[in-house]
């Protein structure tokens, strides 16, 4: 069977992350949505997604065909009810669809015309950006669930201080010496040659991903997932990095997620609640205004290239788009578009030329090609977002 994920209606919701990205790329737990289906799946999966990002992340469609929302997390039982799909007939989640079964020749879907299997479990669905970082405990724990069943961790060095060693797995490759670990709260993954250099306080859930760098000193409190070929000192409280952005010095990051090829300066921090303890509101592109989040505690959304320089300060609920520069002192505006570049003072356009420089040397310093493909995806994402800037 070819299994197909779309974005779904979710999709304008989980923006700026979703402007570089389908839904399918978005991390959560250990892995990325794609991971853990084609982890259950034991197979490959292609996307239906924006038409500026097909090239990039292309469709393949074969005679039979199984549709999934990619805002889905996969389990066990839904999982088997996917495989177990037929023609003419589709899984939904209240009014909500997961999967259905299509051929080619499918062009309209009238799921009328369908078999309605109601899913009954429960499950974890990604619909805002939020969502990202309130239910990642529960992920990192079902993908902690499926990457360590029946297998061995590497040894714990004796140097650490662990609680709930049960409760910690070590890839090959990783180092860890003289830490604290407690798993006590949450499983602690380390990825293949991840380091959690001297000092570190660790307390679970945490996902580290292949590798990423914990540094020293640094005090981290579940749940929190920093992805593949991230560094992070300091202070950070139920995060989530997708990949491939540093944090990299002190200051807080609390209730927040980055998405890649970020850069945050020394001793940036981010207010995560309010003064008046109220809930939090941010910024939505679908809605073009600031939602509910029915949360009290939110901090920091930043979109792929985006940087900030030291000291920068974010308040409760900001919403970063994907390549804006920050700096200087006071608060910037807690909604920042997509290429923009300034601080509290106001901001300017980041122009796509000085952007791309940027992006040009971060990518090389990873070995990285910034080719016509991602500058094809960027100069969309200028264009597509300039109605948000002022200049």
């Amino acid at each position: 069977m070819n299994y197909i994920l779309f974005d779904g209606p979710s999709r304008n919701n989980l923006l700026p992350f979703t402007f570089t990205r389908p839904v399918a790329d978005i991390r959560v737990g250990i892995l990325t949505i794609r991971d853990k289906w084609e982890a259950y799946l034991q197979t490959t999966t292609t996307t239906v997604t924006e038409d500026y990002l097909s090239d990039k992340y292309p469709m393949v469609e074969m005679d039979e065909n199984i549709m999934i929302n990619a805002a889905f997390l996969p389990n066990l039982e839904l999982v088997e009810m996917v495989k177990a799909l037929q023609e003419n007939q589709a899984i939904f989640k209240g009014e909500d669809i997961i999967a259905f079964y299509t051929r080619e020749a499918q062009e309209d879907i009238d799921f009328e015309l369908f078999e309605a299997l109601e899913f009954e479990d429960d499950i974890i669905k990604i619909e805002n950006t939020w969502d990202i970082f309130s239910k990642n405990n529960e992920a990192i724990q079902e993908d902690f669930n499926l990457l360590t069943k029946d297998r061995a961790s590497q040894p714990i060095p004796s140097s650490n201080n662990v609680t709930g060693a049960d409760q910690i797995f070590i890839e090959e490759g990783a180092t860890v010496e003289f830490a604290t670990l407690n798993a006590s709260t949450g499983p602690i993954y380390i990825g293949k040659d991840a380091l959690i250099m001297e000092g570190a306080l660790i307390r679970g859930p945490l996902a580290l991903g292949d590798h990423a760098v914990i540094k020293l000193g640094t005090k981290i409190y579940g749940a929190t997932t920093i992805g593949p070929y991230s560094k992070v000192g300091g202070e950070l409280k139920n995060v989530v990095i997708f990949g491939n952005s540093n944090k990299g010095h002190e200051g807080y990051l609390g209730d927040s997620v980055l998405g890649e090829w970020c850069n945050l300066g020394a001793d940036t921090n981010n207010s995560n609640l309010k003064n008046n303890y109220a809930e939090v509101r941010l910024w939505n592109y679908n809605t073009e205004g600031f939602a509910r989040t029915g949360l009290q505690f939110c901090g920091l959304m930043m979109g792929d290239h985006s940087k900030c320089g030291i000291n920068t300060m974010f308040n409760t609920g900001t919403v970063v788009g994907v390549s804006a520069n920050i700096f200087g002192s006071g608060f910037p505006r807690n909604f920042i578009p997509s290429f923009s570049w300034g601080g509290h003072s106001g901001f300017t356009t980041y122009h796509t030329k000085k952007a791309f420089e940027v992006v040009d040397k971060v990518l090389s310093r990873r070995g990285i090609e910034f080719n016509q493909q991602e500058r094809a995806i960027l100069e969309y994402v200028f264009e597509l977002t300039k109605s948000y800037r002022r200049s």
